[in-house]
């Protein structure tokens, strides 16, 4: 390993990718050292909906969005949400990110991401190996519901999508799938299971449990929070944080929606977003879902989960700093009452928290310049649980200087690149 094994790696952010990045660093034979405001798995790395969505490779803004959004943002039953009051900041982005709803850019971004994503449960497997968080990792189908089979229908483009990118599914009638999981008998007409996909059964838990691994193996995990950068030109000299000054030979950003303000600074101008996300658990329940169901009437994704069984997904935009807005909870309440109306729970825990959203939907991962001294591994949107520790081999590779075996291009922080340097 010769010098790259003293290597110190600065890492901001404790979440998914955050931590896988730090054990693969770790080890290739480096020094790691995390910071986190509020240590692992606090933010999106807990409250996703824990599916290892392996085919998740068609973006939100498919052709026909621009002429659908109106509606559905007056539609009460409707996935989408936004803060009013949000709209002028919105604006800019939001032109920006329709822009990307076109079949060109699907194609793009179904192809970038399969890359990324179709070995996505041997990827954790791997991860997890050693670690103590193995149980967590479990092999099973990510199946979406139709309420009739003409809506499956409708959804056609979708799934000709993913069959272009051998994205393995079966199509099956409701019935047939009530035999296999009864929870849903008479809810669907036509069930499409996706398979080679996975599970994670706790997903706080699990980045806990690697985290705790990494520091068990030598790593440093400080809570502090990074108000700043101090630069050196156009590289980073240090991070800012409430604890002083932290530098190291390498900084990877990798804080989620947190990332813009440090990005921006270093002349990645990435259009760029938070995706509001919500989620409702249902504590200690009467009976379990055998698997992950997106409900694709109201775009939500049902998960057993230990102890509990956990309804997330929604799409609000409003910004990081807003607090949680009442009705896209109570869309979810409703929407499970009416799903599951057999089952009798204990208590409901609410949640909110972001997704970190680029306009072309694509995660940022590789070098912020040619000088080696700072990365980014963020703007996984939807699929930062999924994507997690193969985004951490990757920058692992990147920074101990191996070639990667898939083409980052698409990923690239520098297409954004300005130096202007301005906030």
């Amino acid at each position: 390993m010769g010098g790259q094994s003293m290597k110190h790696v600065l890492i901001a952010g404790a979440g998914i990718v955050g931590v896988s990045s730090a054990i693969w660093l770790q080890r290739a034979g480096c020094r790691v050292t995390i910071v986190d405001r509020t240590g692992p798995a606090s933010g999106t790395s807990h409250g996703n909906a824990g599916v290892l969505a392996a085919g998740a490779v068609v973006p939100v803004t498919v052709p026909g969005l621009m002429r659908k959004a109106p509606s559905m943002l007056f539609t009460p039953s409707s996935p989408l949400f936004l803060r009013w009051s949000y709209l002028p900041k919105l604006l800019p982005f939001l032109a920006k990110y329709m822009s990307y709803a076109n079949d060109k850019h699907v194609d793009h971004y179904a192809k970038s991401m399969s890359s990324l994503l179709h070995d996505s449960v041997d990827q954790h497997h791997a991860l997890a190996k050693g670690t103590g968080a193995e149980g967590f990792v479990t092999e099973e189908d990510y199946c979406f519901g139709y309420q009739t089979h003409a809506a499956f229908e409708a959804d056609g483009y979708g799934w000709s999508k993913r069959q272009d990118q051998n994205v393995p599914y079966e199509v099956v009638s409701g019935t047939e799938y009530a035999k296999y999981d009864p929870l849903y008998d008479g809810q669907f007409e036509t069930v499409v299971r996706c398979k080679s996909h996975g599970r994670i059964s706790d997903p706080g838990a699990y980045v806990k449990a690697l985290a705790d691994h990494f520091v068990q193996q030598g790593g440093e995990l400080i809570i502090s929070n990074i108000t700043d950068v101090q630069m050196d030109g156009d590289h980073i000299a240090a991070l800012v944080t409430d604890d002083g000054p932290m530098s190291a030979d390498t900084v990877l950003l990798a804080m989620g929606p947190w990332s813009k303000k440090v990005a921006h600074k270093l002349g990645i101008k990435v259009p760029f977003e938070s995706e509001r996300g919500y989620h409702i658990e249902l504590m200690n329940p009467s009976q379990m879902p055998r698997a992950p169901m997106m409900v694709a009437s109201g775009k939500f994704v049902i998960t057993p989960m230990q102890g509990r069984i956990r309804a997330a997904g929604v799409i609000e935009f409003g910004g990081l700093d807003a607090p949680a807005s009442r009705a896209p909870l109570e869309l979810l309440r409703t929407q499970v009452a009416n799903l599951l109306p057999e089952v009798e729970y204990d208590d409901v825990i609410e949640w909110m928290g972001h997704r970190p959203a680029p306009a072309d939907s694509l995660p940022l991962i590789g070098a912020n310049d040619t000088s080696g001294k700072s990365y980014s591994a963020f703007g996984h949107q939807h699929v930062g649980l999924t994507s997690g520790p193969k985004t951490g081999r990757l920058i692992a590779d990147l920074i101990t200087q191996k070639k990667p075996n898939i083409d980052l291009a698409p990923f690239e922080p520098t297409k954004y690149h300005s130096k202007s340097g301005q906030l």
